[in-house]
């Protein structure tokens, strides 16, 4: 079940932004259990490949390595973003604990706030959601795909390649690069993607002690927030290819949920809220789906599917 030295190996891209999540879910166990944690390291396609991700068919890339070295007993548990998780349940692997949520929203890094960007400026992005979003709100800039690490990506600001990029916020708080952020854009602006923000620890389904063990770093809230937005995506059968934003809040009573799906150019949106028990969190997304598809959205998410 474990390394040599008895501490549970937690098997992790390489990436800085991925063995710092890492690092920060094997402290809190080790903090919680007394219990030693030492992390592996993992190269996957997605860390490899320089296609695009909407290409690659988006999630997935990131985790298929991670799983191979938990069916062969390499590892004993795995750390991914949770928005890299794909939405269809593997019934060989059980999210053992989705520790409290980090900051769900989308980060703007360069020198200006997006409303005072000059006309035709270049603002970086690999995700179609945050193009589609961002030109709804701003149709005369230029939206540039782009790829690789956070360092990367800011790199392309500090050298002018690019005016702007736009990350998730919480990744850049956990590489301490908040200094940077010129703007983070509220929900109503810019729906994140689902789950982002949060972590998912994964593990096998036939290892109850592992289960158990990993329980501790569970999240109710969170939990039931994300499960409401993977539900919601999976019923709408988009991939990360389609440009769909959603965000769930759990306030201990009732579940609220937000979603939308944007046309590629920004000028058609089907946007929805819904609000229900925590309880009923999977079944409050599939509604809100079903609703969005009334109004059409699935013609939206027609128009570029994959």
């Amino acid at each position: 079940m474990t390394s040599r030295s008895g501490a549970l190996r937690l098997g992790t891209r390489r990436s800085l932004l991925a063995t710092t999540q890492s690092r920060m879910v094997a402290d809190a166990y080790v903090e919680r259990t007394g219990r030693a944690v030492e992390l592996v390291g993992v190269t996957t396609f997605g860390d490899v490949t320089k296609a695009h991700l909407a290409q690659l068919g988006g999630t997935g890339v990131f985790v298929s390595a991670l799983r191979d070295k938990l069916v062969e007993n390499e590892i004993d548990f795995a750390v991914h973003s949770l928005k890299d998780l794909p939405t269809k349940q593997d019934p060989r692997f059980t999210l053992a604990a989705l520790p409290a949520r980090h900051d769900h929203r989308d980060a703007l890094v360069g020198t200006h706030k997006f409303a005072d960007l000059a006309p035709g400026a270049r603002v970086g992005t690999g995700s179609p959601r945050r193009v589609a979003m961002l030109s709804a709100l701003r149709p005369d800039l230029e939206y540039v795909a782009i790829r690789g690490n956070a360092d990367t990506r800011i790199g392309k600001v500090h050298s002018g390649e690019l005016d702007a990029v736009v990350l998730a916020s919480a990744g850049l708080h956990r590489l301490g690069r908040d200094a940077e952020i010129a703007q983070i854009f509220e929900v109503e602006e810019l729906l994140p993607a689902p789950g982002q923000g949060a972590l998912a620890v994964e593990c096998r389904a036939d290892r109850p002690d592992v289960i158990e063990f990993l329980r501790v770093l569970d999240d109710r809230r969170t939990r039931s927030a994300v499960t409401a937005e993977r539900a919601l995506l999976a019923a709408l059968e988009a991939g990360c290819a389609a440009p769909v934003g959603a965000f769930a809040a759990d306030d201990g009573h009732t579940l609220n949920l937000t979603a939308v799906v944007v046309s590629i150019d920004g000028r058609e949106t089907v946007r929805k809220s819904a609000a229900g028990s925590p309880s009923e969190a999977a079944n409050l997304g599939r509604l809100l789906a079903a609703e969005m598809i009334a109004e059409g959205a699935d013609r939206l998410m027609g128009e570029h599917s994959h």
